[in-house]
């Protein structure tokens, strides 16, 4: 063959292997990925968040997603790590990932927004308030922001180690046009923490324990709908067979000393794990949202309270819901005795004082000052002293104003 013959040959097959690249790249452009935003993407909780999204089991193996992770300009250097981590392993449903400082630019086309910003809680340094402040001014740059950039249907999930319900309510006062059925705060890792509590001393696997109240604040832990099943008794069923947990505890005075008035052990547990149990907890959440939560399942979840089981309205409640077709319910055919009840009102009763103390003691900022009062924050904190009170202990004990 004549060299030239050659070289029109492999012009030919150069111009039609650019024609199948550019097809290809215009049918990829028509996929539109997921934009999922992290704040405070420093800390260790998104650092195995993404793998968690990326693999395909929280949206689906063929939900392709784009990551952004937004801090402030000094833990620069910390994303770019993250980012070429994350590209090196190559997930094939991750379109994108990439770093963003300029707070003026965050939550740009946003389909989920992941807020994990933690306040340094030093109740010896400072009183509550001052930190509630912090937590409220970060609020009023994100919200507004929010809903500028993101888009209409975007859901806020507010997670990390302290003030997860504040965090959600503010983004609700402070974001009026975001959907309020989109905006929920996680408490699934109290449930995994009781629930691993309890199977160690059962051996079996727990379902169906619900958090009540302040996520990372004063909570019930609700164990009167626990179940387990396959537990080795006198009578057996079919695997679907669920046994009542409390039935199944024959020692009662293990109950009261080991579970109900271990929740400043949970507490210790849970604002002290390194990262995977909240990533998880994330990741669950947001698969159930997609992907619907199993039907027999009762998943605990921080919501924008209507009235149900008597909570005040206009608070964000951790309570019992399932989530179907993309949207979750409250559970409220459950039924809850009088001793459940009472401790409610006094949860209620301390979130309420909690968002009024936040509402008031806070001016609201002009525009430009806030862009320059979140920069001015120390948002990713990740140890601190966390303070807990049981509502297990005398009522009396209750404050006005705890972690939110």
């Amino acid at each position: 063959m004549l060299s030239e013959e050659m070289s029109d040959i492999a012009e030919e097959n150069l111009q039609a292997h650019l024609e199948i690249v550019q097809e290809d790249e215009e049918i990829k452009s028509l996929i539109k990925p997921l934009h999922i935003w992290i704040t405070s993407a420093s800390a260790p909780i998104c650092y195995h968040l993404i793998p968690l999204l990326a693999n395909g089991e929280v949206f689906g193996i063929t939900t392709e997603i784009s990551i952004h992770l937004l801090d402030t300009d000094q833990f620069k250097q910390i994303l770019r790590g993250i980012v070429m981590e994350a590209e090196d392993m190559a997930f094939p449903l991750l379109r994108s990932i990439s770093e963003h400082t300029e707070i003026d630019q965050a939550f740009i086309e946003a389909d989920i927004i992941i807020v994990l910003d933690d306040v340094l809680l030093n109740l010896e340094v400072q009183p509550l308030e001052n930190y509630i402040r912090e937590v409220n001014e970060i609020c009023q740059v994100y919200a507004p922001l929010i809903e500028k950039n993101a888009k209409s249907d975007v859901k806020v999930i507010t997670s990390g180690k302290t003030f997860a319900n504040l965090k959600a309510i503010m983004i609700r006062t402070y974001g009026p046009s975001i959907r309020p059925e989109n905006i929920i705060a996680i408490a699934t890792s109290w449930e995994s923490t009781a629930k691993a509590m309890l199977a160690r001393k059962l051996n079996e696997n727990i379902a169906d324990v619900i958090v009540w109240g302040n996520i990372t604040g004063s909570n019930y832990i609700d164990l009167s709908h626990a179940k387990l099943y396959g537990y080795d008794c006198a009578i057996w069923g079919p695997p679907t067979y669920p046994r009542s947990l409390l039935n199944m505890i024959h020692d009662s005075e293990w109950i009261h000393s080991e579970i109900l008035s271990a929740q400043s052990t949970l507490s210790s547990q849970v604002s002290h794990c390194a990262g995977m149990l909240p990533a998880h907890a994330v990741a669950t959440v947001l698969q159930y949202w997609y992907h619907d939560s199993p039907s027999d399942e009762i998943i605990s979840v921080g919501i924008l309270s209507e009235g149900q089981f008597c909570i005040p309205e206009e608070i964000i409640f951790s309570m019992p819901v399932r989530f179907l077709n993309g949207n979750w319910e409250v559970i409220t055919e459950l039924e809850i005795n009088e001793t459940t009840q009472k401790v409610l009102e006094r949860l209620s009763h301390e979130l309420v004082q909690v968002r009024i103390s936040c509402v008031s003691c806070v001016p609201i900022l002009p525009p430009m000052d806030l862009f320059s009062t979140l920069f001015s924050l120390s948002l990713p904190s990740i140890s601190f002293q966390y303070f807990y009170i049981s509502p297990f202990c005398t009522m009396s004990c209750f404050s006005p104003l705890r972690a939110g």
